[in-house]
């Protein structure tokens, strides 16, 4: 009705999703239209407080001496926090990186490379997350990331 308040949408929560998996799969394909197929990963599981993403790294991720290049791991971490962020707050695009701050802990042989990202605190303007990175065991991860994200 004339005069009255438009519903106020729904607070963000680090309790609720508003994207799941295939979503934000399809969100990431349309956002970046450019990207080779493959070359991002993709997200396996969307839960509140928590993604999986998974990244089949192809020859060209791949560091003299066959080990998964950093740039390509923290890549994946970049996308497994977006995908975080965005699963709370819904298909916001111009939600950026403000800080990422990566751990090698392991080398990374060539092989499906896997992203555990949990929400450490959502916020109105930021979001911190920790990622893990794995390969064949999650408890004997390859890499960590802290990584902040700037919500517009």
């Amino acid at each position: 009705m004339k005069g009255e308040a438009a519903p106020a949408a729904a607070p963000i929560s680090s309790h609720a999703i508003r994207m799941d998996a295939a979503a934000l799969n399809a969100f990431m394909a349309e956002a970046f239209p450019h990207s080779r197929p493959g070359s991002r990963g993709h997200v396996v599981s969307a839960a509140p407080g928590h993604v999986q993403a998974r990244l089949d790294p192809n020859e060209q991720a791949l560091r003299p001496g066959g080990l998964v290049s950093g740039p390509t791991q923290m890549g994946l971490a970049d996308m497994a926090a977006y995908a975080l962020v965005l699963a709370h707050i819904g298909p916001v695009a111009m939600a950026v990186t403000s800080a990422l701050n990566y751990q090698f802990l392991r080398p990374c042989r060539p092989g499906p490379v896997m992203a555990d990202a949990h929400m450490l605190r959502l916020g109105k303007r930021l979001a911190v997350m920790d990622v893990r990175l794995w390969t064949e065991d999650p408890e004997r991860p390859i890499g960590q990331a802290n990584v902040t994200y700037a919500i517009p």
